[in-house]
């Protein structure tokens, strides 16, 4: 068993989004990132199989989707998507986005 407090783990920087490899083994990766207000995850796609859970612990944002789409956002939301199918996010306030991909990358 494996125990990570994203609070104590990872932090917040000014100048860009703050990221924290989880957990890595060959069933699914997960990883925290850390957005002031204000920094973007640009929509960007992988052009392999599986699925990405994209999951917000903490703050408000916009899921970002192809075509400039976007979805509001705020803690305890979960989006699940392809992960050939583009995404990204923007945070609207500090955020903490936990991602998880299956199989990992």
């Amino acid at each position: 068993m494996k125990a990570v407090s994203l609070y104590e783990a990872n932090d917040f920087d000014d100048k860009a989004m703050k990221r924290l490899l989880v957990h890595d083994s060959p069933y699914m990766k997960i990883l925290n990132f850390n957005f002031k207000a204000g920094q973007v995850l640009p929509v960007h796609s992988h052009d392999i199989d599986g699925e990405v859970c994209l999951t917000i612990v903490q703050g408000k944002g916009t899921f970002l989707g192809a075509d400039d789409t976007g979805r509001p956002v705020k803690a305890g939301d979960v989006l699940i998507t392809a992960i050939r199918d583009p995404h990204g996010l923007k945070a609207t306030t500090d955020l903490r986005l936990l991602v998880t991909i299956a199989p990992p990358i």
